[in-house]
């Protein structure tokens, strides 16, 4: 069993170019399905195998996953797992029938992002320059990148020297599916990068080789972990009183630039969303700010 889904982990990274952060998740997801299969067959004294596993099995799965508390965003993706897998196994031939395909995905209400203000982010970003150690240029660097781009915290880590230029005053990533766009980013952030390229990493890497931008106090490459870490750590001294996360930055981007005037499209295009439906749900939360705005502005509102 678990060689069919190894067979397909191997299929999205290759064939379809999912990342690993993206097939790890596949991983996680269908190794617990896997585990379930083989409790229940263990309890009903059979063998467990994908060709005996019906509908009703993957109804079991969900209500299990639910009595479990998980969040009904989680189920939901775990149901999107499954069914992807067993699409996967029919058209291969190893399987004659999809059980997922008569089965509904759980339904999941749109959370709106959570942005935190300009005044907030300024708070934020001002925090490593508090601290004398030298990594905190670094962290400076990165959290000024992080919001001068809007780049996913998988996207900054995995950056390399040769993708950002500081004189240009650019950074080229490589998003979901592996597609590269080129992000402007503003002189503050490219000041702040090239500072900690020439004063800091240089101190901090021990292989010549290493070809990472950011990389922890081993020099080899800072992990997402790792970076989140940090970012939690500035936020207490900041004393926000908001949970605050590398996404954050990138929802609080998006929200800034819209309500600054950009057009939609342009951060969409920034954001290396696919379909400028996900990029909306941003202007619902400039609208709001407008009408505040309005509100706390206008004489004739109050």
């Amino acid at each position: 069993m678990l060689e069919a889904i190894n067979g397909f982990l191997h299929y999205l990274r290759v064939e379809k170019g999912f990342s690993e952060n993206t097939t790890l998740a596949y991983h996680n997801d269908l190794y617990q399905l896997c585990e379930f299969v083989q409790d229940e067959a263990a309890r009903q004294g059979t063998v467990p195998s994908w060709a005996g596993f019906d509908r009703q099995g993957l109804l079991r799965y969900l209500l299990d996953l639910k009595e479990r508390k998980y969040a009904p965003t989680t189920v939901a993706r775990k149901a999107a797992a499954a069914k992807s897998f067993f699409a996967f196994m029919v058209a291969e031939g190893n399987l004659e029938e999809n059980p997922t395909q008569n089965v509904g995905s759980p339904r999941v209400g749109k959370s709106l992002p959570k942005p935190i203000s300009v005044s907030q982010v300024r708070l934020l970003l001002e925090q490593p320059a508090k601290r004398g150690a030298p990594e905190a240029k670094r962290d400076e660097a990165m959290l000024e990148l992080l919001y001068a781009s809007g780049m996913r915290v998988s996207e900054l880590v995995s950056l390399n020297l040769t993708d950002i230029d500081t004189g240009g005053g650019y950074v080229r990533c490589f998003g979901k599916g592996h597609k590269e766009r080129q992000i402007p980013i503003h002189p503050r952030a490219a000041q702040a990068v090239e500072a900690y390229v020439k004063e800091v990493r240089p101190g901090l890497v021990r292989n010549s080789g290493e070809k990472a931008l950011f990389v922890n106090q081993r020099g080899d490459r800072l992990t997402r972990q790792g970076l989140w870490q940090i970012l939690k750590e500035y936020a207490r001294e900041a004393h926000l009183d908001t949970e605050i996360t590398p996404h954050t930055l990138r929802h609080s981007f998006a929200t800034h630039m819209l309500g600054g005037g950009a057009d939609l499209r342009y951060v969409q295009e920034m954001l290396g969303h696919a379909n400028i439906s996900t990029t909306q749900i941003y202007t619902h939360l400039t609208s709001e700010h407008v009408r505040s705005t309005y509100e706390r502005s206008h004489p004739r509102a109050k």
